[in-house]
């Protein structure tokens, strides 16, 4: 059955007719028209490439411009997509001149196509902005700039956030219960697998490392504290933030990004929800609540892992490696990683929704959000982790 495309045209678009010079010609019509002749055989795969459309560019450009462009392919022998690619070059150029275009002439097949890759304009953060400041000084100003604009969105979006636990608090805020425990299993059996592996691991490396050390000195008993007070004050709560970040920041940032690219976000807030109470508030108490019980988790998985060192390397009995474990970890410890972890928590949750609500309206954008809410959550963490181990060495905690 032949192609649509080609019967209506009459012009075969595939096996193109190499013989047949391709030729581009302009000519003014007496009514003031500029009229485009394409002729002979149009194909990208000859190697010559395509004509200029520079000729175009210059009659658009004369004084008085011509009312309107025609198109004249009644010479055209063949045709692949590099006329399509020419005739929307010239498009564009007669969109910013202002000067109309007349497809009429054009087969039904070719005038959809040009119609089709024309409709919709490209979206502005669909590729690098090409227009960035080149000098290191105006760098630096952007970089400022950007910088101050984005701390004033991070404290607008916190307050919005806080506003919105308030309204919690006071039985006003609206959110579905099914999402909330939906996201709680999102963000507390489901990440177990991964807390459980990274944990272990993380366990086994610090009773490998400390095994080695004491054991010049006859003290590998002490590898159970070394783990145990590590475990429970810096490394569950960190590793459990940092797996978070990865898996559920980004997951959050996405969702709510795709949410934004579809105007689900501002369906809700025609329809009079408050997107931080519907979408946002939801998400952030479910990993409040999740990451200091995914934190004693870790704790007591990283203690195993390095008891199984302990056995292994040390000929510790898991009886006297458990009982140096109690021995030398303390309340205090394992409260310090707990605060850590529903900081952390917050953070996560902050980061991940504050990127996904300020997602642009593509795909790549959606992408982009992602990337950062991963970035910013890691850059928080870190940075409150070592602000909490200051204050808590200043206070002697």
């Amino acid at each position: 059955m032949a192609d649509p495309l080609d019967t209506l045209a009459g012009i075969p678009h595939s096996g193109v007719d190499v013989s047949a010079e391709r030729e581009v010609s302009l000519d003014r019509s007496p009514g003031g028209a500029l009229r485009v002749r394409l002729s002979g055989a149009w194909g990208l795969d000859e190697g010559e490439g395509l004509p200029p459309v520079e000729p175009v560019r210059r009659e658009l450009s004369t004084d008085p411009p011509p009312n309107q462009v025609e198109f004249d392919v009644s010479q055209l022998s063949g045709w692949d997509s590099g006329v399509l690619s020419f005739l929307v070059q010239v498009d564009d150029l007669c969109t910013e001149r202002g000067v109309a275009t007349d497809r009429a002439s054009l087969p039904e097949g070719l005038r959809r196509m040009v119609e089709l890759a024309t409709a919709v304009p490209e979206t502005k953060d669909a590729k690098d902005n090409s227009g960035k400041p080149s000098g290191m000084v105006a760098r630096l100003g952007a970089a400022t700039q950007s910088a101050s604009e984005g701390g004033g969105e991070m404290v607008t979006f916190m307050g919005e956030v806080t506003a919105s636990i308030g309204r919690m608090f006071r039985g006003q805020a609206r959110f579905r219960m099914v999402d909330l425990w939906s996201f709680v299993q999102d963000c507390g059996v489901q990440a177990l697998p991964i807390v459980t592996l990274i944990s272990f691991l993380v366990g086994l490396i610090l009773a490998f490392v400390g095994a080695v050390q004491l054991e010049q000195f006859g003290a590998q008993i002490y590898v159970a504290n070394l783990v145990g007070i590590a475990m429970a004050r810096e490394m569950g709560a960190m590793m459990a933030a940092i797996i978070m970040a990865g898996r559920t920041g980004a997951a959050f940032a996405a969702q709510l990004g795709t949410m934004r690219v579809n105007q689900e976000i501002d369906a809700l807030q025609v329809m009079g929800l408050p997107p931080m109470d519907f979408l946002v508030l939801p998400r952030v108490i479910a990993l409040c609540l999740m990451m200091p019980l995914l934190t004693l988790y870790a704790d007591l998985v990283g203690i195993i892992g390095g008891g199984v060192v302990g056995a292994a390397m040390l000929d510790l009995t898991p009886v006297v490696y458990w009982d140096q474990t109690v021995y030398g970890v303390t309340l205090n410890d394992f409260t310090t990683g707990l605060i850590k972890a529903s900081v952390f928590g917050m953070l996560i949750a902050f980061s991940g929704c504050l990127r996904g609500m300020q997602c642009g309206n593509s795909a790549s954008a959606v992408g982009d959000a992602a990337t950062s809410a991963v970035v910013t959550g890691i850059v928080m963490i870190i940075v409150a982790d070592a602000t909490f181990t200051v204050v808590f060495n200043i206070i002697g905690f």
